[in-house]
Order: C-alpha cells, then sequence, then structure tokens
C-alpha cells in the first residue's frame, strides 16, 4: 500500500504545491533534496496504537519523506512518544536516523502538503480510499487511536464506521481529552483527541507536552502497548 500511495497524483492542487515547494526549498534546506511526494503512513504494520494528524507539513515531511519528521510540530510529538516509552528516542529529522515507534503508526487524512496546511473536503475524500486501506490493513491488530485535531476527527470517523466500529449517533465531538469506546466485530476500540501539535497550539500553551503526554499515555494503555 505505501509504494502504491507514494505514486498517487489524483489531486492536481496538491501534486503542483508539493512539487513547487520541492523546488523552489526553504532557504535553510536549500542544500536538500526534497521528497515532493506522498508520504505514507510511519510504524509497524501490526500496531495496536495509530495516530492520525492532518498532512504532511510543506517542509517537514514534504521534505523528508516522513510523517512529522523535520518539523517543529514533528519535534513536539516525538518528544513526547519518546517520554511516555512509545518512540525509542525523541528526535525526528530524516529517514534513517534510528527512529522506531513501539507497537505504534502514525498517519493522516491527506498524504500530500497542501498550500497553508488546509486540504479542501475534495481533496480529503479523494485520499479517503488510502486511511480506508491503512484502517482494513491494522484491524486485527489495533487498539487504540489518537487524533491530532478536529480536522482528523472529521475524517476519521466515518472510516471507522465502515471499518467495522459502531459511532453513535450523534457522532461524538472532539476535544482534548476526549476518551470514546467504539465496540466493533473483533474489538473495542478505544478513540481519544488531542488538541494537534502545530505551532499555533504549542507556542501559545493551548496544547502543552504534559498535556499531550497525559493522552498518549492513556491510549498507550488502552491499546496494552504500555503497561
Amino acid at each position: 500500500m505505501d509504494r502504491e500511495l507514494i505514486d498517487c497524483r489524483r489531486c492536481p492542487r496538491l501534486v503542483a504545491w508539493r512539487e513547487k515547494v520541492a523546488v523552489e526549498k526553504r532557504a535553510a534546506f536549500r542544500d536538500q533534496t526534497y521528497w515532493g511526494r506522498p508520504v505514507p503512513g510511519f510504524g509497524p504494520a501490526d500496531a495496536a496504537l495509530l495516530i492520525v494528524g492532518l498532512a504532511p507539513a510543506a517542509h517537514g515531511g514534504n521534505r523528508t519523506g516522513r510523517m512529522f519528521t523535520g518539523d517543529r510540530s514533528g519535534d513536539v510529538l516525538y518528544a513526547a512518544l519518546h517520554a511516555v516509552g512509545l518512540a525509542n528516542q525523541p528526535t525526528a529529522t530524516h529517514i534513517g536516523d534510528g527512529l522506531t515507534l513501539n507497537g505504534t503508526r502514525v498517519t493522516a487524512p491527506v498524504h500530500c502538503a497542501p498550500p497553508a496546511n488546509k486540504p479542501t473536503p475534495l481533496e480529503r475524500a479523494t485520499c479517503r480510499h488510502w486511511l480506508d486501506s491503512e484502517l482494513a490493513l491494522l484491524a486485527p491488530t489495533l487498539r487504540a487511536v489518537v487524533v491530532l485535531g478536529g480536522f482528523g476527527w472529521q475524517a476519521l470517523l466515518p472510516v471507522l464506521a465502515d471499518a467495522g466500529w459502531r459511532v453513535p449517533r450523534p457522532r461524538p465531538k472532539f476535544g482534548h481529552g476526549v476518551h470514546v469506546e467504539l465496540p466493533g466485530e473483533r474489538n473495542t476500540l478505544h478513540l481519544f483527541g488531542s488538541y494537534h501539535v502545530s505551532q499555533q497550539n504549542t507556542f501559545t500553551g493551548r496544547l502543552t507536552p504534559d498535556m499531550l503526554e497525559s493522552v498518549l499515555a492513556e491510549a498507550g494503555r488502552a491499546a496494552g502497548v504500555l503497561p
């Protein structure tokens, strides 16, 4: 699935933007070769915990080719994952930096970097089949999901429903620290919400390391990855 995903060109606006950024580059990275393609999920294929973001950053994942790698949002996320025991190191700088995740996979509902970090509803819908496929592959082992932000929450709920988990009506609202149990054919899935690790949230103190670590630790225990 990951090999097929990186060749996707279904969204003209996103294709044009990700490739434009990869050529023009940011001055600090002008000597680097940008990935400039869709960014696949990162982590084991038998993960018990899934973390769902929004989309790759133009000079983060779109540069490095790995989710939440090479930008400040990733610095916050992987430091928190390491702090609670879900990653072997607190930093994520590039593919091949030695980072591994403990029973955890990181993905997004949109796999290409969008202008202004804002995918359109059509782009989210077009990219959805990759999330459908990823959930289907993870379903036998998946026990918990942490969704970073309202965009991912809205994108994921219908995917979970179609994958066989029973999502309540009305649908649960997103919020930091929200925890919803979704019964399913194979198992009950624990769904958690957290504010996104964007600079807008972390720089203003809306999301602190302690807040993020608390949600990740609870989700790790619900998934059976942490004691």
